[in-house]
C-alpha cells in the first residue's frame, strides 16, 4: 500500500506508531541529556569512592548479592597510639572504628565479615576494636586466614560466630612491652591486670576455659625465645578458641543464616532485618 506523504512530521509519526506495533526499540536520543551526564557522573563518582575505601581501610561493600554484606579487612600490624614506619602494612585504628559505627548504623548494610591476617599489634587499640565489634548488633562473622596472632586473638573471637582455615595458625603470648620499662611492682601489676583484661575478652567470646587459656599463654618450650603457644586452625577449633573451621564461603552462609534468623536491629524496621 502506497502512502501519500506531505510533510516530514508524518513520516516520524507513522515510523513511531508502527514501532509500537511492531515491537521496535527506540532508539532515539533521551529527552534530557543532562540527566543522563549526571546519572553517568554519579557512577563513577560512587566507583571511586569505593576504590578509595578498598585501598584505605581493605573494605568492600556486596550490592550484587543474597544479601547486602559489608567485608572489613584487618591486616599486618594493628597500629595503635604510635606511628608505625611506613613499610609496615598496618591496620589503622582510626579509621576502623569510625568505619564499624558507619556500619552499625547504616540500615542497609544486613552484615559484617571480618578477614583477619594479622601479626598483632597495639593492645590496646587491638582490644578497643573488638570489643566494639563484640558489641554490634549487626550480625557479624569472622574468618581467620594466614595468621591471627597477639592481639589478634580477641578479634578473632569477637564476632558472632568465628572460623578459622586449616592452614592458619594463632599466636597466644602474655603482653609484652617495648621501649623503657621501669623494673617496679607497679609495673608488675599493670601487665597482670591488662592481661586479666585480654583473658577476660577471650573467655567471655569463646568456649576455651580461662585455665586453658591461661595455661597456653604461659607455656614454655614451644617459642624459641618467648612464653606461649601456636596452634593451627584444627586445634583452635578443638580447644574451643574459635567456632569452626572452614573457608570464605562456610564464613559466608554461616552470615546468611544469621541474617535470616536474627530479629529487625531497630523497632521501627517492621519485618526488615
Amino acid at each position: 500500500m502506497l502512502l501519500k506523504i506531505h510533510d516530514l512530521s508524518e513520516v516520524s509519526i507513522i515510523f513511531h506508531e508502527r514501532s509500537e506495533k511492531m515491537n521496535i526499540p527506540d532508539y532515539s536520543e533521551p529527552e534530557n541529556e543532562n540527566e543522563r551526564d549526571d546519572q553517568h557522573d554519579s557512577e563513577i563518582e560512587e566507583a571511586l569512592d569505593r576504590e578509595k575505601l578498598i585501598e584505605r581501610n581493605g573494605e568492600i561493600i556486596s550490592h550484587n548479592s543474597k544479601h547486602l554484606i559489608h567485608c572489613l579487612n584487618i591486616i599486618g600490624q594493628v597500629e595503635g597510639h604510635y606511628v608505625l614506619p611506613s613499610q609496615n602494612k598496618t591496620t589503622k585504628y582510626e579509621h576502623i572504628i569510625p568505619a564499624l559505627v558507619a556500619i552499625e548504623q547504616d540500615r542497609s548494610i544486613e552484615g559484617l565479615v571480618i578477614i583477619l591476617n594479622t601479626v598483632g599489634g597495639d593492645v590496646e587499640a587491638g582490644l578497643a576494636i573488638a570489643e566494639l565489634i563484640a558489641g554490634m548488633k549487626t550480625p557479624t562473622v569472622s574468618l581467620v586466614v594466614g595468621g591471627g596472632h597477639s592481639i589478634g586473638v580477641p578479634l578473632a573471637v569477637s564476632a558472632k560466630h568465628s572460623f578459622i582455615v586449616p592452614s592458619a595458625t594463632m599466636t597466644i603470648h602474655p603482653v609484652r612491652m617495648n621501649g623503657l620499662v621501669l623494673g617496679v611492682p607497679q609495673t608488675l601489676s599493670y601487665f597482670d591486670k591488662m592481661q586479666d583484661r585480654i583473658v577476660n575478652f577471650v573467655t567471655s567470646n569463646s568456649r576455651i576455659s580461662e585455665e586453658k587459656f591461661r595455661e597456653l599463654m604461659l607455656k614454655t618450650g614451644e617459642l624459641t625465645m618467648d612464653m606461649g603457644t601456636v596452634v593451627d586452625g584444627e586445634k583452635a577449633v578443638e580447644i574451643g578458641l574459635v567456632d569452626d573451621l572452614g573457608s570464605l564461603s562456610d564464613a559466608i552462609e554461616c552470615l546468611y543464616s544469621i541474617i535470616e534468623n536474627t530479629e529487625s536491629r531497630y523497632p521501627d524496621e517492621g519485618g526488615q532485618k
